[in-house]
């Protein structure tokens, strides 16, 4: 039995977010060299390559887009991590331009993953638990000219 749990982030911040802000995303996606001023802070989202249980691989990108910024990951994180993981999306929830869906919880042993959601208007996040007695099954890709 394993206490891992697989991160998916994707969501857009604006083109107007401070300097600061683009510094600290860099840092927490190990693209920086600079260290935290909080003593037992690291980066949460600078795991690359293969993943050791997940499956896949971790990736971490923050890339200028044409709305600003666009921000991807996908980690490995274990609950000793959720206290500063919490803190991050938060404080990414405050920043984005994204409204509804911007990544997924799930635990190592779970099939279906928790649904991450934000709402910039309020500055806050949620997230949603789906299950397969929950949720309403929908063909694999939808074909549009059905």
């Amino acid at each position: 039995m394993s206490d891992l749990y697989e991160l998916q982030l994707m969501l857009d911040l604006p083109d107007s977010l401070p300097a600061g802000d683009v510094a600290l995303l860099r840092w927490h996606l190990g693209d920086s060299a600079e260290e935290s001023p909080e003593p037992d802070a690291y980066p949460m989202l600078s795991a690359r390559g293969p993943a050791a249980r997940i499956g896949g691989t971790l990736v971490g990108d923050l890339a200028r887009s044409e709305r600003g910024w666009a921000l991807t990951a996908r980690q490995e994180v274990h609950p000793d991590e959720f206290d500063q993981l919490r803190k991050l999306v938060e404080w990414l929830a405050g920043r984005t331009s994204t409204s509804g869906t911007v990544g997924y919880l799930r635990f190592l042993e779970h099939d279906i993953p928790d649904v991450l959601v934000a709402d910039p208007a309020a500055g806050t996040a949620r997230r949603l638990t789906l299950s397969p007695g929950h949720s309403t099954e929908a063909q694999l890709i939808p074909d549009p000219w059905s």
